[in-house]
């Protein structure tokens, strides 16, 4: 069983509508409050080399990160955490990091709560605002459904953290420590956060984060929308001097970059840039909306494999 799995449970109790996003939303006078929650452990979240600062700044941005995908501007964030027995000595710098990341993308750090565990555990929950003509979930409006020839893009890098994680691996076997670019940026991830603004200004479609990989994430966008998507291979940013070939950018997840879908008008504003960004800062085209269903790589179908937690 998989967390994919768990949440088909979970919806069945309480309705898709609850579970199928990357926040809750709920209306407050003209606008939409926008609420997400992660949860992070140390054996599995948090390589072993990585700074108390970069744990915080992690914690952080990974409910950002679903902030930025519905367009929201970050209001506050919570932090609770399970200390073990040496977490009471590291808490200080991982909230400095924590709230280091919250003033970069504009939210604030406005308390949590603390606990005792046998690992170190950090939850974070995070607050959001958008107005409704600006959201965006990862389901079309049922005025403007996904249709055939919609652009499918990303925003930011692919394949890097992944990248990140080979070399922290590499480094641990040879009883060294990770300090390649790659692997910092695994450890300090960059939510699109104002990126994802300026994305529903300019009305994308559909959007959602992709920290669990590419491919998982356009399967479950596929899926939700009731379409297809043809992606051009030669279109997935592949880097061989850095390592990272198309397995790694297709399928390697922990890039907090962003998944959407746009109509060809909304496609040629975003080519064209804006003041705060370029087009490149904005995103890329990867491939087209098809009438069909499931996810297609130069014709042939592509497996929906990516992150998953997973229980016996």
């Amino acid at each position: 069983m998989n967390d994919r799995d768990i949440v088909r449970a979970i919806s069945a109790i309480i309705g898709s509508s609850n579970t199928e996003d990357d926040c809750a939303v709920f209306p407050h006078g003209n606008e939409y409050l926008t609420a997400t929650t992660d949860m992070l452990h140390e054996k599995t979240d948090f390589p072993k080399c990585m700074t108390d600062w970069q744990i915080g700044w992690m914690s952080a941005a990974v409910t950002l990160s679903d902030l930025a995908s519905t367009g929201s501007r970050p209001l506050f964030l919570l932090l609770a955490a399970g200390l073990d027995g040496k977490g009471t000595e590291r808490i200080e710098e991982i909230t400095r990091g924590a709230d280091d990341c919250c003033r970069k993308f504009g939210a604030k750090l406005a308390g949590g709560d603390i606990d005792s565990h046998d690992e170190l555990t950090i939850v974070t929950t995070g607050i959001g605002a958008v107005s409704p003509d600006r959201y965006v979930s990862r389901k079309a409006k049922e005025s403007r459904p996904l249709r055939a020839g919609d652009i499918v893009c990303v925003c930011g890098s692919l394949g890097v953290a992944e990248r990140g994680l080979k070399d922290y691996y590499a480094a641990l076997a040879a009883n060294k420590k990770a300090d390649t670019a790659a692997f910092k940026a695994l450890c300090e991830p960059q939510p699109k956060v104002f990126e994802g603004q300026t994305l529903g200004k300019l009305g994308v479609l559909s959007m959602m984060d992709i920290s669990d990989g590419l491919a998982i994430s356009l399967h479950d966008l596929a899926e939700i929308n009731g379409c297809g998507f043809s992606i051009d291979k030669s279109l997935i940013p592949t880097d061989d001097a850095a390592g990272i070939d198309f397995e790694t950018a297709f399928f390697g997840a922990g890039d907090f970059g962003l998944l959407y879908v746009c109509s060809p008008e909304t496609y040629e504003k975003i080519v064209a840039g804006s003041p705060k960004f370029d087009s490149l800062s904005l995103g890329y085209k990867i491939g087209v909306v098809t009438g069909g269903t499931g996810v297609l790589v130069d014709g042939s179908i592509v497996e929906n494999r990516g992150y998953l937690h997973s229980w016996q």
